[in-house]
């Protein structure tokens, strides 16, 4: 192996996104042959790699399958690994892994469900997520309120949140009446509650939210809350193009859950 930076081999493999080592590694976690990394170390094949002292077996995670399963996330789990309150994580559900973990796409609040998408490849979720990839993310939206057509021309040419305009690429009224009506939107940006508080701008109060659709991948009529479903391999290789992500080396798996 060619050296290369630790958070990008660390990605690749699966340990977590780019971002999140990046993180750990500012945080003191990451140790390449007993001495703390910094941002910028690199490694290659002879290195030895801990994570909190856990020693990360580079050559047998490069070697494991590709895999991508898409999950219904139920209102009521929390997108982190682990909970001080004890409250149910979207982890417990995922398929077991020996030599790789699942790494999150973007995240759902605790109060929202609907598609989540995890990858064994953090290289990947983080094109995934990026910006510049300018994915679709689909919504369906149940608000209290009834917005006029100023506040849909507001929420379409964009609202400023925390120094940053948030756009609906789409939106379509679904239907409803009285207080509560429903609305499908589209944005191409996963920032913090972005959905609920560009409603909340306009004076409407969101009471439930579904993401449908992640780019291509639309979240089945038939998977129940809490089911999950693999990825295909032909399914994986549009995903690895849509993102310009070349996967040399690793297999994508054609199983399914």
């Amino acid at each position: 192996m060619v050296a290369e930076r630790v958070q990008k081999v660390l990605a690749r493999v699966g340990v977590g996104s780019r971002r999140e080592i990046e993180n750990w590694i500012r945080q003191g976690r990451v140790s390449i042959n007993g001495s703390a990394a910094v941002l910028g170390s690199t490694v290659d094949d002879s290195d030895s790699i801990r994570i909190d002292q856990q020693l990360v077996r580079i050559r047998r995670a490069q070697r494991a399958v590709l895999r991508v399963v898409l999950y219904h996330k139920p209102v009521g789990e929390i997108c982190s690994r682990n909970d001080p309150g004890g409250r149910p994580t979207v982890f417990e559900n995922l398929p077991r892994l020996r030599s790789a973990r699942w790494v999150s796409v973007g995240r759902l609040d605790v109060n929202s469900q609907g598609l989540l998408l995890f990858t064994t490849d953090g290289d990947l979720a983080d094109r995934l997520m990026h910006p510049s990839s300018r994915i679709e993310r689909e919504y369906r939206c149940r608000i209290q309120g009834e917005p006029d057509r100023d506040a849909i021309r507001q929420l379409s040419e964009g609202i400023r949140l925390d120094g940053q305009v948030s756009r609906f690429e789409r939106i379509r009224h679904q239907g409803g009446r009285g207080a509560n009506r429903w609305y499908e939107v589209v944005v191409r940006e996963g920032r913090y509650r972005e959905i609920r508080r560009m409603w909340s701008a306009v004076g409407c109060r969101v009471n439930r939210l579904i993401r449908t659709r992640y780019g291509d991948l639309v979240l089945p009529r038939s998977l129940k809350a809490g089911q999950l479903r693999e990825l295909d391999r032909a399914e994986v290789k549009a995903l690895l193009r849509s993102v310009d992500v070349s996967h040399s080396g690793r297999r994508s798996t054609d199983s399914s859950v």
